[in-house]
């Protein structure tokens, strides 16, 4: 295929659009609520696993140790729990960590730091943070550690207490991914129902294109066009639908992201919406416009397959 005839291709499609201008407006408006949606799904899911990656962040077996407990006891204790299979890390802060890390928390509490200052010892003792590699694992954890309690120097446990990940927040942590993955499938049925509605409008659009057009189809065909250069305008045609459609999306969640962008970052998680549109927006361009245009396309060639009978 030359350039001459790929530039008649197009020309020829971008003469259909216009030409049908109304019919190709409401093809347009319809495909662009489905992409709406698909960027709203992704949108959706991207900020229900931000929260539940914040929340698995958060779960954590903290292990508060008396104050005369000795450091070689700790580390030795610290030592067993990185054996546990069920462990991915863990993190020792010594008490002299403890009480700095109190003091900068308080560091406007000027009562509290007075109180801390006349007791002159530090009250804190050290603590063990343990995360595990998965949420279910925090009871075995906490079943060891409550073994361990009985380790003793003299007859005073070093371990103070016990604070765990307990069965009512993983409860909560495991609503939160029943919900995440049921949102994802509803987000992927209504994806699904709007591309079929998207490709029955688009269909009939075209449909209504190639009637109009019937009579230059049959003139084409007398001067011996193949078919895929009859076939070809209306793909382009097609095409434009969802170049068009994806666009404008793309153009709508600007301003939609920006205003919800704060609200967004103080609800869930701490992640700024807009701030991941713009930084994803590459991502958003290829699945928007990349989406739109495969929809354009397949309308467009099923309805030329179906009524060309060529």
């Amino acid at each position: 295929m030359n350039w001459t005839t790929v530039k008649r291709i197009f020309r020829s499609g971008l003469l259909d659009f216009w030409r049908n201008g109304f019919v190709s407006l409401a093809s347009i408006l319809v495909m662009t609520v489905t992409l709406f949606v698909v960027g709203m799904t992704l949108f959706a899911g991207v900020i229900l696993q931000t929260a539940l990656n914040d929340l698995r962040d958060k779960a954590d077996v903290s292990v508060y140790f008396t104050t005369n407990a000795p450091e070689d006891k700790i580390l030795e204790l610290q030592k067993s729990v990185n054996a546990l299979p069920q462990v991915e890390s863990t993190q020792y802060v010594s008490a002299d960590d403890a009480l700095a890390n109190f003091r900068e928390r308080h560091q406007n509490d000027q009562l509290t730091l007075q109180a801390l200052q006349e007791l002159g010892a530090n009250p804190l003792g050290a603590v063990l943070n343990i995360k595990a590699k998965d949420i279910s694992q925090y009871d075995a954890i906490a079943q060891f550690l409550e073994q361990q309690q009985a380790l003793s120097t003299g007859n005073a446990s070093i371990i103070d207490k016990i604070n765990y990940f307990d069965a009512q927040h993983r409860q909560a942590l495991e609503r939160l991914q029943s919900i995440t993955d049921s949102a994802g499938t509803l987000g992927l049925v209504i994806i699904l129902i709007l591309v079929a509605v998207t490709i029955a409008i688009s269909f009939n659009t075209l449909r209504l294109a190639i009637y109009t057009s019937r009579e230059e189809i049959q003139v084409m065909r007398l001067v011996g066009a193949g078919s895929f250069y009859i076939r070809a305008p209306f793909m382009v045609e097609g095409v434009l639908y969802g170049l068009i459609s994806g666009l404008v999306t793309l153009i709508l969640f600007y301003p939609l992201t920006y205003w919800l962008g704060s609200a967004t970052a103080d609800f869930f998680g701490g992640i700024n919406v807009f701030s991941y549109y713009v930084s994803h927006f590459l991502q958003f361009f290829a699945i928007i416009v990349g989406t739109g245009v495969v929809l354009g396309a397949a309308a467009s060639y099923l309805a030329v397959r179906r009524y060309l009978k060529i």
